[in-house]
């Protein structure tokens, strides 16, 4: 009974690296499709948005479940929690892939960002892309050290998304209103992308520790 107990709790931390791996590979199609205007590709990460959802409402049951059945205490019900919370935070990142995409498909033949841009469009889908595998790796390792320095990391795509914006006020901008609401857009959903990353190994750290992120961050090094 004990097993499969266990079993059911590892099972759920599956599916999290589960989702995290789905998401991000759904971020990185949906910017080589944003950049090239690839409707094929855009069309697969739209597409394949449901698969996301469907593993985070199997997690959800299976989380639901255990309270249920088992009614877990101590670490094991700060993993059920958790869980629930990061599944959220997960989906909400496939939904972010799938607006990258949408915008592709619907600027398409045309691409969505113009030249003087391309560059740092680009930086931001490999940052995010990066940030959700080391938000993976953390779900696997429970490396606290490692999920700490997730926040760090974000920095640089706090400063790609200030550039945006210097090149939207820049008063050589020539690319008009309709453009310079789409780079907004997509700046903004690899922004909020990185914080649901940064958010997944946050919840890491209080589930291996049992206190917040920034409560350790404050206090002093782990």
């Amino acid at each position: 009974m004990r097993e499969a107990y266990h079993e059911k709790l590892a099972s759920i931390s599956e599916a999290l690296v589960d989702m995290a791996n789905l998401v991000g590979s759904a971020m990185g199609m949906a910017t080589t499709a944003l950049l090239d205007a690839d409707l094929q590709l855009a069309e697969i990460v739209i597409s394949g948005s449901e698969k996301a959802d469907d593993l985070q409402r199997d997690l959800e049951s299976r989380a639901v479940a255990v309270l249920a059945r088992q009614q877990p205490v101590a670490t094991d019900l700060r993993v059920v929690v958790t869980s629930l919370r990061m599944s959220a935070d997960l989906e909400r990142c496939g939904a972010l892939a799938q607006h990258v995409a949408k915008l592709a498909r619907m600027r398409y033949p045309e691409r969505a960002v113009p030249r003087d841009l391309r560059r740092t469009i680009l930086e931001m889908g490999q940052l995010a892309q990066r940030l959700m595998a080391q938000a993976t790796e953390v779900l696997i390792t429970h490396d606290v050290d490692a999920a700490l320095q997730l926040e760090k990391d974000d920095d640089r795509m706090d400063e790609l998304h200030r550039t945006i914006f210097q090149h939207l006020m820049d008063e050589q901008w020539h690319h008009g209103v309709e453009t310079a609401v789409d780079v907004t857009l997509v700046g903004r959903y690899y922004e909020r992308f990185a914080d649901h990353a940064v958010s997944v190994a946050q919840r890491v750290v209080y589930l291996v520790t049992g206190e917040r992120a920034d409560e350790l961050t404050t206090s002093g090094p782990v």
